[in-house]
Parts: structure tokens; C-alpha cells; sequence
């Protein structure tokens, strides 16, 4: 299935799947990753039980990882391509970019279903830092905004943790699970 194909589906669904054992900004695309229960995306430097993230583990290497799988809704390319940024799948270094799915939106302790088996819990936002610059001057102005009422935005997408492996691929349907009770909006973590 290809991004234009996607693109058709009012159903939201996974675009594209990235992984990286290195500690690199972007990760590259990939045909398929595997999440692993607890761990994260199989193969990935930010992947295990305690925090991955450098800057985490200088701070506090026993935290929880709470990061172990990055979503990121493909809108948002096109939202920064409207300001004269390209930006491609991977390249903000997501392992999954959702396309038809306001991730920013929902709340925490949302399960998404991906594919057949697998599943995350969101944690909370990503924070961006000043990295995103790096892959194009002035696109951390992009990620990070305030709204008419003066709350940041943040737009660089969702952490989650995974509570349930298995295969993910382009063009796999994702199903929303809300959490029971009152919604807690998703906060930097």
C-alpha cells in the first residue's frame, strides 16, 4: 500500500515503521518492526525497561522507560511542508507515523491496536528538543507553539509503552481504545 493509497482511507492506519540501534535523530524506514511487550520496538537503541533517551539516563538511569515507541501523525508533514519544510517518514526519528488519527488529542493510557497482536499504551508527549533543527533550521518553531490561550503545543508526537508484541506494518489498521473514567490530556514525559 503506498502513502497515496493511505491517504484514501478514513480508517486510521500505520504509514510507515521505522527502527535504529543507534543513537541517531532520524531512524530509517523499515518494511516491518516487531514491538516486544514491556521493551519496546525489537532492534531499536531506545527500546528496554528503564530509560534509553541520553539525557534521561545521565539524570536518572533506574526511571522507566515510558518512551519505548514513538508515534507521529503523518499530518504533520504535511503541515510543516505548508511552511517550506520537508520532512519524510523516519526523519523525526518516530518508529510509527499514524496517518487519519488525531494522536495529540487523545489521552493518556490509550491502547492502540496495530495489526494483528500489537499494542501501546500512550505515556505522554514528546518533548522535542533542539536536535530538529538539525534536520532543517527553524522546524523546532514548528513542533513547539503556544495557543490562543498561551499553553504550549507540542506537535512532535506521542511516547507509549508496549503492552502487547507483535508485527507492525505499512498499511495496518489501528483501533482506539480509550481509557476508562475522566480523560487526563497527555503531558511531556
Amino acid at each position: 500500500m503506498t502513502p497515496e493509497d493511505l491517504r484514501h482511507h478514513d480508517a486510521p492506519r500505520v504509514l510507515s515503521v521505522s527502527r535504529d540501534d543507534g543513537h541517531r535523530f532520524g531512524k530509517p524506514v523499515v518494511s516491518e518492526i516487531r514491538l516486544i511487550a514491556g521493551w519496546g520496538v525489537e532492534g531499536d537503541a531506545h527500546a528496554g525497561t528503564t530509560v534509553q533517551h541520553r539525557s534521561r539516563v545521565a539524570r536518572d538511569p533506574s526511571q522507566p522507560n515510558l518512551r519505548q515507541v514513538h508515534l507521529i501523525h503523518a499530518e504533520l508533514f504535511g503541515e510543516v511542508a505548508d511552511h517550506g519544510f520537508t520532512v519524510r517518514p523516519g526523519e523525526m526519528g518516530e518508529n510509527i507515523a499514524t496517518t487519519g488519527l488525531d494522536l495529540l488529542s487523545l489521552p493518556v493510557g490509550t491502547v492502540l491496536h496495530l495489526g494483528d497482536t500489537a499494542k501501546v499504551e500512550l505515556t505522554g508527549l514528546r518533548n522535542p528538543c533542539d536536535q530538529i533543527n538539525g534536520l532543517a533550521p527553524g522546524l523546532m518553531k514548528e513542533m513547539v507553539s503556544r495557543a490562543a490561550d498561551g499553553t504550549v503545543v507540542r506537535k512532535a508526537g506521542v511516547m507509549s509503552i508496549v503492552i502487547a508484541g507483535g508485527v507492525v506494518r505499512p498499511g495496518d489498521a489501528i483501533v482506539v481504545e480509550l481509557p476508562a473514567g475522566e480523560p487526563v490530556a497527555l503531558q511531556p514525559v
